[in-house]
């Protein structure tokens, strides 16, 4: 059976499930879906298990276990200062979290250990229960937020996408964090100073993690290198997403550790900014024509997949295509139907 096949049947599986506090919008469960699908074939139905082999510093004292585009496999980060070591993300299920915490650990070498998320989606933080009293785990606000109301839903659907990912989310549960921050918050780890700050766009509850004296900052999915941007439900919204890489650009990072894909420089969030003021602007020029958000993304939606035909996932061009119509015309949000 092939891998789109079984994320059809995971379609159907949530559907049958009991109703739930908050549910995945349909169409973004199929994008989601169809995400499995990747450029390299070699990767394409590769188990979503982080790499600790691959883990490597990209500056003294911050190391980062590389995405190697297998699908639902994120950047982790693990950064270490005199008295303490934080890890960002810990990919998806028990097994990774164990393989972040093996590698957390020998890098920490008895110096205590902090873990944080760059947001709450499964395959960034659906391994945290593994640190659970190892480590003393610190969200922002929202996030945690958006965790409790959305988390329940989020793993049920996960848990459709074929069973290389059911198996990896086989025993998870969806843990509190010991710690909350409003607005942002300060981490001296000792001669190492990381702020943590809420930058909601992709999700109600994204953070980044910088360093400003390394110029690093890992974005989670504010940017994915070569990827398009995830607009996966109501609380994805264009315009301020816009603005939140403006504010990570004006932080002036050397290194962007991306959501997923490659390591790279500044010029990832520029890309990603470009590409959706770009949607943005196309949307405006349409809907000022009066015309209804079907003919906007049956016109917007090839256009710009043959103008961004390097990236992949474009599945959700639509999605960002009707984002920006929603908040151009004032009218509700009508997610594509697949």
């Amino acid at each position: 059976m092939t891998t789109r096949r079984r994320m059809l049947m995971g379609a159907a599986a949530l559907a049958a499930l009991p109703i739930l506090p908050w549910r995945v919008p349909a169409a973004a469960a199929q994008a989601m879906k169809d995400e499995q699908r990747r450029t390299d074939p070699a990767l394409l139905n590769r188990a979503p298990l982080i790499q600790t082999e691959r883990a490597a510093e990209i500056a003294p004292g911050v190391t980062v276990i590389p995405d190697p585009r297998i699908n639902l496999v994120p950047n982790i980060g693990i950064v270490a200062g005199r008295d303490a070591v934080l890890v960002v993300d810990t990919g998806i299920g028990v097994e990774n979290g164990r393989r972040v915490l093996e590698t957390a650990r020998r890098i920490a070498a008895g110096r205590p250990l902090m873990l944080t998320l760059t947001h709450f989606h499964p395959e960034h933080g659906y391994g945290a229960q593994v640190f659970k009293g190892q480590a003393r785990i610190l969200y922002n606000r929202p996030q945690a937020e958006e965790l409790r109301a959305k988390g329940p839903a989020y793993l049920a659907m996960f848990r459709g996408f074929g069973p290389d990912v059911a198996k990896a989310l086989e025993g998870v549960e969806i843990v509190e964090p010991d710690e909350t921050y409003e607005g942002e918050r300060r981490i001296d780890l000792g001669g190492r100073t990381v702020m943590l700050s809420d930058m909601a766009a992709h999700t109600r509850g994204d953070q980044i993690v910088h360093l400003p004296d390394e110029r690093i900052v890992f974005t989670g999915d504010l940017a994915e290198n070569g990827f398009f941007p995830i607009f996966p439900d109501e609380d994805a919204k264009g315009q301020r997403w816009i603005e939140v890489l403006k504010r990570i650009e004006a932080l002036d990072p050397k290194q962007v550790v991306a959501g997923h894909g490659a390591v790279a420089g500044p010029e990832v969030l520029r890309a990603v900014r470009a590409y959706l003021e770009d949607v943005q602007g196309e949307v405006r020029r349409l809907a000022a024509s009066g015309a209804p958000v079907e003919e906007v993304d049956r016109r917007l939606t090839p256009l710009l997949k043959q103008r961004y035909a390097g990236w992949d996932n474009d599945m959700w061009v639509p999605f960002a295509v009707r984002v920006f119509h929603a908040e151009a015309t004032g009218t509700p949000l009508k997610l594509p139907s697949f």
